[in-house]
């Protein structure tokens, strides 16, 4: 066996087509399939778990949680239809039981469903005969079944939630209920529905079933008949204007007479998926919308309350594509909390309920309960090196971005055109996508894939980068184009292929290139020179996949044939047979220790190299649909599968120990991210006018606060005179309230010495009449007794007696026989017998009279007797009933009295407490007293002293009077030099600013000044450069006049200086006027540049300065405001004090002015 094995790690999508495909296990955890498992998802920890399906499996068909959610149901097609329990409490969700139909025939069972106490499943069967089978699944053993339906298919069977026994069972046409009884089911209600397809249902209660139709409508069905229809949502009618019962009718004749009708009718929603919990239910309205509906008051009622959506996708060409997908299935997690969705496009969502009902005036949305994934076949699959990426595309014209160390969804974007083929570049930062019009090379920025080169290669089936990331190659039906990922030109053209070209790889030096197409050739190509290398052509295969062996010597390739191939030298070396299963990818891992082999039928193959002589490998249950690509990571830690399924699959590769696979050295992935400038720029914008705006909110708040603080002291101050105003009112209702309970403890002892008396003589009196009852029932009972006895005695003795003269007359009448039949002939004998018969029936006709009449006569003594038990019976009872409310009643009474007992404790605690207050209080007014004293005496010496104080007040006011008239004219030259401050502050404001712009004239002057000291050095230099030329210049002079005599070396000396001094003095003039005129207009547009940035802060400054100058002078203005009001203050309460001592002085006046001399 293979000693790597290929470990399930991660699975991104879902499988749809599942009927009830979304479960909750527990408030974390949800079950769904995806690919041909079924997955326990951890939605808080993002991990998963897996329960694989069945070998040979046709892929699953339905699925069910038990109610105590632990057991799991899972319907598969593999020889016949199957459903299997697993032990969801088990760690490997053990496999329990495997049901199947018996002797019945059954191609799938299209849902299912458990019994309240998890003993009994139920499933129904598919077309043609629809047959549903009821088990005791602990045991195998089938219980029932019965025939659902004729034509139309059965959408939802369920259990009533509290009854084994009774079943609801809907479809097209079908909606019935029932009851299992006697091993047989039987139909227990019958409703009209022939007109209407079902497609899901639910239990309100044991009675109530409300069932949704493909016509958007919703029905309550409840104890046998419909209890009220209504519409999920308004009818929107196209063209023709119809009522609902035109429509109707219009449908049924469609359906009756199989006729085609041009009409156009309403477009009504679906009601696709319907849950129900403790306040109500929640069903899908529609496309991409689900309704919350709430029990009203009024019975059976319900109310719509919220609409939750689907969100339109970020990154899609159509936003709204996403509000369009279908619900197929609701859930609700176990305590109500989070309702989750799952729709056709194979997507999930989730919402808070109690979130949702928060704001019920606003429409929700859902949110992904996982990462979005594809909803179509994925067609292509490559990771990189440097990251650990990997990138898909789809058939939904989607291209994704992975990582699949987080096991999270990166990027996607969604294009117009559909994606046929993907590469990722080895570091990770560009993307190689092949499209139905062209190739495109896109880059992967931070949020975003963007295309900035574009080939014309149409239809681009396969692609692929090389290693080194220099070259990539790209499929254009039998030709292999490779291009240079630097210039983008066309390097190699490789043709040979006859046929398409089905997959490519490049050898780890990225110096050869393998190829296999349908036309069964596999080519070895130089990537250098573009010549074939070796081949290996076998016609009666289609190849499908080929890979290469690290040490590029070796290739394997798969096909239709059903066989992996392993070709070296453009030999086939050996052959591995799989079976009946059609191969249709391989991969190897660099370490070259084993090969993983994709099928037909969705399963993975891990097989050992070097190829083993038999068939031997470990074949895992991966997709439900032909795996369509897969690559193994560069550091074989991972193999990525994917499929027709629309599943990406990631498995951990590792050896029988558990152990990953050891790595050559250990792969530091990068984390660097590409960003287009000017997405930077904008990014760095907004993040300059955030900070703006964080430093004007501080500000503001800064500013809100002090005013806050302002209002709270104000309102501080009101609640202290409020809280005095409390306390004495408080102080009063003290009083009134010891008064109070006095009163009431008169009252209640009064009350209790009442209640005594009156419970003793209640006693009393019902003891007595509870013993004359006692005794009349025990006399009655005896006399009952011996009248039984009696009559027993009177039937035994009449009967007796009867017997007796019965036997008696029998015996005479046959002695007188005996004699007389010895007499009398035969004929008169006969006469006589007859005689004797009349004779006795006769007798016997009177004797049962009489006791008839006697048993007539002590029957009506025994009813009479009978019915005077009952009454007495009756009167009894009444008595024990009466004894029991009386009994009650007394404990209850002493129940009463220990509360009031133990009121009146607390009571008397409460007065004692109050006494001690009270004593306190004494002992405070005794003290205050005292301190009132000690206060009057003071206040006497104050009066004496206010007296002097006002004869001396009086006289100040004739002071200040006579000070008013000489304050005018000050006043006067205050506010003269009050306007003069101003006209300075005006001044210096202006100085001010004259000093800014004076500043700012020097600073850039200096600039300037710089600019111009640099242009003059710059001038030195040259100047310098240029007397060296010219010392050099004589120098070789001197040494060419040497020459004159010789005319040829004179000539050549000249024509090097020539070469040395003219013409390269051209080239530097040239070289030193382009920098010259390069660096003036640089400078210029620096200069520019800069004096607009002045120009802009200048002005920030001025508006800066305009700002804080108001504010200065707006807080100095109310600071004046202020003590204005304080002074006005002060003078109004001295007015008011000098009123009122003028007034009680007014009498003394003209005798103090005498005194004083004025």
């Amino acid at each position: 066996m293979a000693t790597v094995v290929a470990q399930s790690h991660f699975i991104f999508g879902l499988r749809t087509g599942v009927k009830n495909n979304l479960l909750y296990f527990d408030e974390q955890t949800v079950i769904f399939p995806c690919g041909n498992n079924c997955v326990r998802y951890n939605i808080n920890q993002k991990c998963q778990k897996f329960i694989p399906g069945t070998e040979r499996s046709q892929g699953m068909q339905a699925l069910a949680i038990s109610t105590n959610r632990r057991y799991l149901a899972v319907s598969e097609c593999v020889e016949k239809a199957t459903i299997t329990v697993f032990d969801l409490q088990h760690e490997q969700s053990r496999k329990r039981k495997v049901l199947t139909g018996g002797e019945i025939a059954v191609d799938k069972f299209v849902c299912m469903a458990f019994s309240p106490d998890s003993k009994y499943l139920i499933g129904q069967a598919g077309g043609p005969d629809w047959t549903l089978f009821l088990w005791m699944w602990e045991k195998k053993k089938v219980m029932a079944t019965v025939k659902t339906s004729t034509d139309g298919p059965i959408n939802q069977i369920s259990f009533n939630p509290e009854d084994n026994t009774q079943i609801c069972v809907s479809g097209n046409g079908v909606f019935k209920i029932f009851r299992y009884a006697g091993e047989i089911l039987k139909q227990s209600s019958t409703f009209k529905t022939d007109t209407h397809h079902f497609l899901c249902h639910t239990w309100m209660s044991t009675e109530q079933v409300i069932a949704g139709t493909d016509a958007g409508q919703l029905m309550m069905f409840e104890s046998g008949r419909q209890r009220w229809e209504m519409n999920v949502t308004p009818v929107q009618k196209v063209s023709s204007v119809r009522t609902i019962r035109e429509i109707s009718e219009v449908i049924y004749l469609i359906q009756s007479e199989k006729q085609d009708c041009n009409e156009t009718f309403s477009t009504l929603p679906r009601v696709t998926a319907i849950v129900g919990y403790s306040n109500g239910f929640a069903c899908s309205a529609g496309p991409g919308t689900v309704c919350l509906f709430e029990k009203r008051e009024e019975e059976d009622q319900y109310k719509k309350t919220k609409e939750i959506k689907i969100p339109p996708e970020l990154f899609s060409n159509d936003p709204s594509s996403a509000e369009q997908q279908e619900i197929s299935t609701l859930c609700i997690s176990p305590s109500e909390e989070t309702l989750a969705a799952s729709t056709d496009r194979g997507q999930l969502y989730g919402i808070s309920l109690s979130l949702a009902e928060l704001n019920k005036g606003v429409c929700a949305q859902f949110e992904h309960l996982s990462h979005s994934s594809h909803s179509s076949v994925i067609t292509g699959l490559s990771t990189c090196i440097r990251k650990p990426l990997m990138a898909t595309c789809s058939q939904d014209r989607s291209v994704r971005i992975w990582n699949f160390e987080t096991n999270v969804l990166e990027m996607y974007k969604e294009f117009q055109e559909e994606a046929y083929s993907i590469a990722l570049h080895p570091t990770g930062l560009y993307i190689l996508v092949g499209f139905s019009d062209k190739l495109r090379l896109m880059t992967l920025l931070i949020d975003d894939i963007r295309t900035f080169k574009e080939f014309t290669v149409r239809s681009c089936r396969e692609c692929a980068f090389s290693h080194g990331g220099h070259l990539f190659a790209a499929v254009n039906g039998n030709v292999i184009n490779i291009y240079s990922t630097t210039t983008f030109e066309d390097v190699l053209n490789l043709k040979g292929h006859n046929e398409k070209v089905r997959a490519i790889a490049f050898s780890a030096d990225d110096s050869r290139l393998v190829s296999c197409g349908m036309d069964g050739a596999v080519y070895e190509w130089n990537t250098l020179t573009g010549a074939r290398e070796s081949e290996s052509v076998l016609k009666t295969c289609s190849y499908t996949g080929v890979t290469i062996c690290p040490d590029a010597k070796t290739f394997f390739a798969v096909g239709t044939d059903c066989s992996l191939k392993e070709i070296q030298d453009c030999q086939i070396l050996k052959e591995v047979r799989t079976g009946d299963v059609v191969c249709t990818t391989v991969a190897m891992s660099r370490s070259g220790r084993v090969l993983f082999i994709g099928t037909s039928i969705g399963t993975v193959r891990a097989i050992k190299y070097p190829l083993p002589i038999q068939n031997d490998w470990i074949e895992y249950q991966a997709h439900a649909g032909p795996v369509t690509k897969m690559v193994i990571t560069f550091d074989d830690q991972f193999l990525i599968t994917v499929s027709e399924d629309s599943c990406l699959f990631i498995w951990k590769i590792i050896d029988k120990e558990g152990q990953g696979l050891k790595r050559e050295k250990e792969l530091i992935y990068a984390e660097e991210i590409l960003i287009t400038k000017s997405d930077l720029e904008e990014k760095n914008k907004i993040m300059l006018d955030l900070n703006a705006r964080v430093t004007e909110l501080q500000e503001e708040n800064k500013y809100q606060l002090s005013l806050r603080d302002i209002e709270y002291k104000e309102k501080i101050n009101e609640l202290t005179e409020k809280c005095i105003q409390q306390i004495n009112s408080l102080n009063v209702l003290k009083a009134e309230k010891e008064k109070q309970q006095a009163a009431h403890v008169k009252a209640l002892s009064e009350v209790l010495e009442k209640y005594d008396k009156e419970q003793q003589d209640m006693e009393s009196s019902n003891n007595q009449k509870l013993m004359l009852e006692y005794e009349k029932y025990q006399e009655l009972q005896l006399k009952l007794h011996k009248v039984q006895q009696e009559y027993e005695q009177q039937l035994h003795s009449v009967e007796e007696s009867k017997t007796r003269a019965l036997e008696e007359m029998m015996q005479s009448y046959e002695a007188k026989l005996e004699e007389k039949m010895m007499l009398v002939t035969q004929d008169e004998v006969q006469q006589k017998v007859r005689e004797f018969d009349e004779y006795i029936k006769q007798e016997e006709e009177d004797a049962d009279m009489e006791i008839h009449e006697i048993r007539m006569k002590y029957e009506q003594n025994l009813k009479e007797e009978k019915k005077a038990n009952t009454r007495l019976k009756v009167e009894l009872d009444t008595t024990t009933k009466q004894f029991h409310v009386l009994q009650r009643e007394i404990e209850n009474r002493n129940l009463e009295i220990e509360k009031l007992k133990q009121e009146v404790q607390k009571l008397q605690s409460v007065i004692k407490a109050l006494e001690n207050d009270i004593t306190g209080l004494k002992t405070a007014i005794q003290k205050r007293d005292g301190i009132i004293q000690d206060k009057e005496k003071s206040i006497y010496e104050l009066k004496k002293k206010n007296d002097t104080l006002n004869k001396t007040i009086e006289v100040m006011e004739f002071r200040a009077e006579y000070m008013e008239e000489q304050i005018e004219p000050k006043e006067n030259e205050i506010q003269e030099l009050k306007e003069q401050m101003l006209e300075m502050e005006g001044e210096l404001k202006e100085f001010h600013k004259t000093n800014t712009q004076l500043e700012l004239k020097i600073a850039e002057l200096n600039l300037k000044l710089k600019t111009k000291d640099k242009e003059m050095h710059k001038e030195m230099r040259k100047l310098q450069d240029i007397g060296v030329l010219v010392q050099r210049f004589k120098a070789d002079l001197h040494t060419c006049v040497e020459f004159i005599q010789d005319p040829k070396r004179l000539k050549e000396h000249i024509r090097e200086l020539y070469k040395c001094y003219v013409e390269s003095s051209d080239v530097v003039r040239s070289i030193h006027l382009d920098n010259y005129s390069y660096t003036q207009k640089e400078n210029h547009r620096q200069r520019e540049h800069y004096e607009k940035i002045i120009t802009t802060l200048k002005n920030q400054l001025t508006r800066d300065t305009n700002v804080l100058q108001d504010n200065v002078i707006l807080m100095k203005e109310i600071n004046d405001l202020r003590q204005e009001l304080r002074t006005v203050r002060m003078q109004l309460h001295n007015y008011d004090s000098q009123s009122s001592f003028n007034k009680s002085s007014a009498n003394t006046r003209g005798d103090q002015c005498e005194i004083y001399g004025f």
